[in-house]
């Protein structure tokens, strides 16, 4: 996400590299190179040129402490800035009323659909709503056999009804079967179309002043750049929409929607979404994307993924095993799953500071722990709980169950013993007893 422009924010701030102060001079080829960087993401040069002026402008007033580069202080000024264009602080979002009523609108191919089934897990799962989804899409059959899929995945029920035309209508009549099975949630997918024109554009206007909804969310494909901001920009002028999310965040994004959607529309980015998967819905922080923009990683995110998948008390049945030497294969493969459920691979480790930039050019699979997994499925259980029974003979029987070299498995094996020794060793720090990062 935004590689091209986080090295080349980067290549920018170098200018700045052995100066011991700033200079209007010196500062000249870092701002222009911002400037550039910006405008190459597709940032519109208007917002761009006001952007690196405010840089400019803190940049020249700051004076440079002794314990800080005007490298880093650079750096800092440029992220403040960044987040104040993305929004300042995350925007509220209002899910109150009897039921609380979502709209979704967007283009065609934004990712409309699946947003909004990933929205209704969202608040299933996280904030233990009620919810229902709407297909509102009249025109397009399989909008509607897509969420009633999706509704099935995630355990939420989908109204449709199939043969009615009018999309006024369908809401008003889902809303009243919403109250009946006691939902308290109503999210409404409404019809998108390749591009902006007058029949779409009436019709979900129609939707809003008949339902009032708590919500409007216009979703961009976070891929098309400044086109996304134009098109944001109309559906703001009929529909005054109440927050943007910004979706295929796990593509090729360089980066202009997201920086350029809350300067031009004054509303806020409220989620950000990558990938299918359900669970690949994110609350939208400024400062917290202007880090991973900066190449910072983003630990508060990182853990917040962690704790979703946090069982205390396992953690605590984990802790003694541990301090006991116990930890074995089923414990291991417990670990990768809860790994697994977090997210895309790539995007997490892209969250640890300074990793994000040195994997950049790897092809890191979300199938890379789908080998190891095989060879501890090949174990029995007994096999799992106790590794120190597995000999010659049962390695070859692994190997074989689980289409591997058996060097494969001894290499994993002998890496596996490496992490048991490592955690042990960690065990005897001076900390009473506790493994780091572990609560009774």
């Amino acid at each position: 996400m935004f590689n091209s422009l986080s090295e080349k924010l980067e290549s920018a701030f170098k200018n700045l590299k052995g100066q011991a102060r700033i200079t209007e001079l010196n500062i000249a080829n870092t701002v222009k190179d911002i400037r550039r960087a910006l405008i190459d993401a597709d940032v519109n040069f208007k917002i761009a040129k006001e952007f690196t002026d405010k840089v400019k402008e803190k940049a020249l007033g700051e004076k440079v402490i002794n314990s800080v580069s005007p490298g880093q202080l650079m750096v800092k000024i440029v992220q403040d800035e960044l987040t104040e264009l993305m929004g300042g602080t995350a925007a509220d979002f209002s899910v109150t009323g009897n039921p609380a009523i979502i709209l979704i609108a967007g283009l065609q191919g934004s990712g409309k659909t699946t947003f909004t089934g990933k929205l209704a897990n969202y608040l299933k799962v996280q904030k233990g709503k009620s919810p229902m989804v709407v297909a509102a899409d009249i025109y397009r059959p399989a909008a509607i056999d897509q969420l009633t899929v999706l509704g099935e995945q995630i355990g939420v029920p989908v109204y449709a009804e199939r043969d009615n035309k009018d999309a006024v209508s369908i809401a008003l009549n889902a809303i009243k079967e919403a109250r009946a099975q006691n939902k308290n949630v109503v999210i409404i997918d409404t019809a998108g179309r390749l591009a902006i024109d007058e029949a779409m554009m009436t019709e979900v206007a129609n939707i809003k002043q008949a339902v009032n909804p708590t919500e409007i969310l216009f979703v961009v494909d976070a891929m098309t750049g400044q086109d996304a901001v134009n098109t944001a920009k109309a559906f703001n002028d009929r529909l005054d929409f109440t927050g943007v999310v910004l979706t295929k965040l796990d593509g090729d994004t360089r980066g202009g929607a997201a920086l350029s959607i809350k300067y031009t529309v004054q509303k806020p980015i409220k989620f950000m979404s990558s990938g299918e998967k359900m669970d690949t819905l994110d609350v939208f922080y400024p400062d917290r994307m202007a880090q991973r923009i900066l190449g910072m990683g983003d630990i508060a995110s990182l853990v917040e993924k962690a704790q979703q998948q946090f069982d205390e008390e396992k953690a605590k049945k984990l802790e003694k095993k541990i301090r006991k030497n116990q930890f074995d294969f089923q414990d291991f493969l417990e670990q990768l799953q809860q790994i697994k459920k977090m997210g895309n691979l790539k995007d997490l480790m892209g969250m640890i500071p300074g990793v994000g930039k040195a994997i950049k050019d790897i092809d890191i699979n979300d199938d890379a722990f789908k080998g190891i997994e095989a060879i501890i499925y090949s174990m029995t259980p007994e096999e799992r709980a106790n590794p120190d029974l597995i000999d010659q003979r049962r390695k070859a029987r692994i190997a074989k169950g689980s289409g591997k070299d058996i060097q494969e498995v001894n290499a994993f094996m002998k890496q596996f013993e490496q992490m048991k020794k490592m955690m042990g060793a960690m065990n005897k720090l001076p900390m009473g007893g506790r493994m780091p990062g572990f609560r009774r």
